[in-house]
């Protein structure tokens, strides 16, 4: 939160009296309106805040939201030596002079970004590259920045001049507030932003996110243009609502508002229609036409009703997706740069998944892992029926997937987040290890993914009171505990082991973070020398024998699962999936 309890503003309507010169108010949506402006407004609260921008009050007048805008910038902290509008002024004299701004180009680090101008006027087109082209000059430090031309031409339309729209882009520009960011200004940044959206995209919007893996050969293509929903594609109305909550609660509301746009774009489509259709230009589309759809007060509603992690632990999540970028060779100083699907289509070859299949499954992979293929670690058909040979090949490797077709045809598997050596961290006692971002699927005859429980229900966690952490440890559970022909013996029983708490864990969906109602709400995978098991808690996801030949699948609490195929099943064909980083 930017804003500050203390902080006692008074909204002067005669301050604005410059405010409309760079606007074309034959192309505004709606006329001013005209409204009784409390003099106190900017003294309340910041929660009463948040909730009268949600609702659109600054909408009301375009005194009070230019004033606004003003007062809640001047409140972003940031880096102590920032330009300002005495800055300006000086810079736009010695640059431009007599000469036009057309004799100036553009900054480079905006090469291949468009530049909306909602209804800004010709003086305001003007206003808008000089301001951009002084923002080149100034901060010399930013390499790639989409985002920018839109939010100096949001601010242009409530400005009273240049100079106070480039001295309030300066501030968000050079905001240290911790764990937030306004403007993403390298490439590497901009990027890490769109992997994060497509992770959570791929957490709240599970049916709109399988019909775009489904439909598209680039996944990460189509949500790289998430910010250009927002501030390109939907109309001014739309734009500057976005705007008004922006400035009050950061880039977190964006991600909110577009998963919004991006679950009505799922209820408005048929899967049919989308074969053949270019997803990333009817996304485009839908968004230019979003009053079709739903009011822009109704997108608001439903976009702060998705319950995202917190803002640390979104951020914590950006920086782990830069870290994979850099592991890539992206760096902070280099421009634009294409990115393809890692899983290649022509020459991706499996047993058990075709090429499409394994497209929807590594979208289901969080971004900063799917940037790699695949690279086949562990085959049956190639490295035998030996559970020794499949710790062999794969640890060392993290994450993993894991795929198996039964003798009836029918194909599951699992996104394993730890290496399998974690295993061997418990001593003589095997435990569950891995994190919350672990999940189990199928593919035939049904695609379905199932999550870890708390992310479809954090209401479970957070319900329970901590002293209910400390649950007993689950009972012993069989793992195959009948054969298929029902001829099962007291034998083959493998003992289920203690949930471990320590080990890496994943950046965002780490444990501890977790009220948890019980032990077996954690059990996302376990090895030994009698087999693996994955999930747990009243049942067992998958479980595999030594020989890798029968396996059991069950309804498990971790996952909340159904059977991922037939219950007691021989193994046909079982592959495991690393991702080649090098």
């Amino acid at each position: 939160m930017i804003t500050s309890e203390a902080d006692t503003w008074h909204i002067d309507a005669s301050s604005c009296l410059g405010c409309g010169q760079f606007v074309d108010w034959d192309r505004m949506p709606d006329p001013e309106q005209q409204a009784h402006i409390p003099r106190d407004i900017l003294s309340k609260p910041p929660k009463e805040l948040k909730k009268l921008a949600r609702e659109g009050y600054w909408a009301a007048s375009r005194a009070l939201r230019a004033q606004v805008y003003h007062q809640l910038i001047q409140q972003v902290a940031c880096r102590l030596v920032t330009p300002d509008a005495l800055v300006y002024r000086d810079v736009a004299n010695r640059l431009f002079g007599k000469l036009s701004v057309s004799s100036h180009p553009l900054p480079e680090f905006l090469e291949g970004c468009s530049m909306p101008t909602y209804c800004l006027n010709l003086e305001g087109v003007t206003a808008l590259k000089k301001i951009l082209i002084c923002v080149g000059n100034l901060f010399p430090d930013i390499t790639y920045s989409p985002i920018l031309p839109s939010l100096v031409a949001l601010l242009l339309h409530y400005s009273e001049d240049e100079a106070q729209c480039f001295e309030n882009i300066s501030r968000l520009i050079a905001s240290n507030a911790p764990h937030t960011s306004y403007i993403d200004q390298s490439f590497l940044a901009h990027q890490a932003s769109c992997m994060t959206f497509g992770d959570l995209a791929n957490k709240h919007c599970p049916a709109a996110h399988k019909l775009i893996a489904s439909t598209s050969e680039n996944v990460f293509d189509v949500y790289s243009k998430w910010l250009s929903w927002l501030f390109h594609d939907l109309p001014f109305n739309y734009a500057i609502r976005i705007f008004d909550v922006y400035l009050l609660e950061g880039q977190k509301v964006l991600y909110r508002i577009a998963l919004a746009l991006l679950k009505q774009y799922r209820l408005s489509v048929i899967s049919a229609e989308l074969e053949g259709t270019d997803v990333k230009a009817d996304l485009q589309a839908f968004m230019q036409n979003i009053a079709e759809h739903v009011t822009v007060d109704k997108l608001l509603e439903r976009a702060f009703g998705i319950r995202l992690f917190s803002r640390k632990e979104i951020w914590l999540l950006q920086m782990a997706n830069r870290k994979a970028l850099m592991e890539r060779g992206i760096t902070m100083v280099q421009g634009r740069q294409s990115f393809h699907l890692a899983v290649d289509m022509q020459n991706f070859s499996s047993s058990i998944v075709t090429a499409q299949e394994m497209r929807v499954i590594w979208s289901w992979i969080p971004e900063r892992f799917s940037l790699f293929p695949p690279l086949l670690l562990f085959s049956t058909s190639e490295d035998g029926c030996s559970l020794q040979r499949f710790y062999a090949c794969c640890e060392g490797y993290e994450p993993t997937v894991l795929l198996i077709k039964t003798t009836e045809g029918e194909v599951c598997g699992a996104f394993l987040s730890s290496d399998w050596s974690e295993r061997k961290k418990s001593g003589v006692t095997s435990g569950f290890f891995g994190t919350g971002e672990c999940f189990v699927f199928t593919v035939r005859p049904e695609t379905e993914r199932y999550e870890w429980v708390f992310i479809k229900k954090p209401e479970l966690a957070k319900a329970m009171p901590r002293s209910r952490q400390r649950s007993p440890s689950p009972s012993p559970a069989s793992l195959l505990g009948s054969s298929p022909d029902g001829r099962g013996t007291s034998s083959n029983r493998l003992t289920v082991p203690t949930p471990q708490r320590k080990g890496r864990l994943s950046p965002f969906l780490a444990i501890r973070h977790f009220l948890l109602p019980s032990k077996t709400a954690s059990m996302f995978m376990s090895g030994s020398r009698e087999g693996i098991i994955i999930g747990g808690g009243g049942g067992q996801a998958l479980s595999l024998d030594a020989n890798l030949l029968w396996g059991r699948t069950e309804h498990c609490e971790t996952f909340d699962n159904p059977p991922l195929c037939q219950e007691n099943f021989k193994v046909q064909l079982l592959e495991v999936w690393g991702f080649q980083n090098t």
